[in-house]
Parts: C-alpha cells; structure tokens; sequence
C-alpha cells in the first residue's frame, strides 16, 4: 500500500515535498516512482529511485529542479520540488514496480508499475 502525501498550494518558485510511504511485504529489488497527471493530459512520468543502490532517473522537464530520495528507515520515497513552475501543476502519483531492469530509463513506462498510491494535488500560483 502506497500513501501519498505533500501536496498544496505553492507559488511559482517556491518549493515543495512529497512523500510517499510504503507499507506491507516488498520484494528485495524494487524501485519507486512519481508520476503526474495535469488537467487534460494524461499520466506523465516524473522521476524514479531504486530502492536498492538509490539510482535515480528524471524525466527531462525535471532535472534539476526535483530531487527524489528514499528513506530506508520509514520506507518512505520523497520527491523535493524546487523551483516550482506553474506547469508544474498536477496531481502526483507514487508508484511501485517489481520489474527488474539495469536500465533505469525503462522505468518511464507507466504499465511496469504494480502499485499506485492515491495521488497528491500539487497547484501553482502565477
């Protein structure tokens, strides 16, 4: 089970976290994942981790501005939003996939993921 959390209302510029905690029996290799779904689009991937080793891979609308993290303590995946755009609106998904690939690009492909959380609304003032 995935629970999002995080999301509000923010300025452009300003910043932003989500988290997304994770709770029952996981496989060893995993990673986790954010997505987005904007008004009138469909589901956009943001960013992934693996949950071992911690490589990361960002989509290119995001990189250098989000950062996502995990925390193995609490089992819980951050995503810190910096730099906030208003086309950064959405509302923010945490995924998790069992697949299991070197390549961490592969995870954009929102149909190797197992688990969706509830999804977070993220809203950005002008």
């Amino acid at each position: 089970q995935l629970q999002a959390s995080g999301g509000g209302l923010v300025q452009s510029g300003d910043s932003l976290r989500l988290s997304c905690a994770a709770s029952g029996r996981t496989p060893s290799s995993y990673v986790m994942a954010w997505f987005r779904r904007a008004p009138g689009k469909g589901r956009e991937f943001v960013a992934v981790i693996r949950w071992s080793g911690g490589s990361t891979y960002y989509a290119d609308s995001v990189t250098g501005r989000f950062t996502i993290s995990r925390d193995y303590a609490n089992n819980t995946v951050y995503l810190q939003m910096n730099s906030v755009k208003v086309e950064d609106a959405a509302v923010y998904y945490c995924a998790v996939s069992f697949a299991t690939s070197q390549t961490m690009g592969v995870y954009q492909n929102r149909y190797l993921y197992d688990y969706w959380g509830q999804g977070t609304m993220v809203t950005v003032s002008s």
